[in-house]
């Protein structure tokens, strides 16, 4: 397999949340403590008012910030694409957080280290879907290699609430919602 990515359909997901839960949940995730969360953006006037439900974890990205700036190599990036961490490396300097754009990695208090999604790789190992996906009752994410789900889904790759997607080169695939 290439390199991991997501698809969301933004048209499909009704911000339930039950993605942003399940990986808190699968994490053991302290409040507060997010890999995965549900960003609601309304716009619109009266009589066509809109919200677009927006569901960001780490995008695994081409050019990963996060392993860029990281002083210990404790942000990594794997064969696989998938953009990992070394808990035992980290020194929770947090240099990750502040250099990536869409707040994939998540300072853990308690333990002083920063950690982030990791595509649930255990649940991988198992032949199961990542935690977002299973849980994700409109089946507004998926996962797999990214030039796969783009030959599934398309190419777009940009959500109008994301910085310049050239920063860091995300893998997800994206269907926006029609208005």
């Amino acid at each position: 397999m290439g390199q991991m990515g997501f698809y969301y359909d933004l048209e499909t997901c009704i911000g339930c949340k039950g993605c942003q839960i399940a990986c808190k949940d699968k994490n053991d995730l302290k409040t507060g403590e997010l890999f995965r969360e549900v960003h609601d953006f309304e716009g619109g006037s009266f009589p066509s008012p809109y919200v677009d439900h927006v569901t960001i974890s780490c995008n695994h990205c081409d050019k990963p910030k996060c392993v860029e700036n990281c002083p210990t190599g404790a942000m990594h990036k794997r064969e696989d694409g998938i953009v990992d961490f070394d808990h035992s490396k980290c020194v929770g300097c947090k240099m990750c957080m502040w250099s990536c754009p869409y707040d994939g990695p998540v300072y853990l208090k308690e333990e002083g280290k920063v950690a982030k999604c990791d595509f649930c790789k255990d649940l991988l190992e198992n032949n199961e879907d990542p935690a977002c996906v299973s849980a994700c009752t409109m089946r507004a994410i998926d996962y797999g290699d990214i030039e796969e789900l783009k030959e599934k889904y398309g190419t777009n790759q940009s959500i109008r609430y994301f910085p310049d997607l050239d920063i860091t080169k995300p893998n997800i695939v994206v269907k926006q919602k029609s208005r």
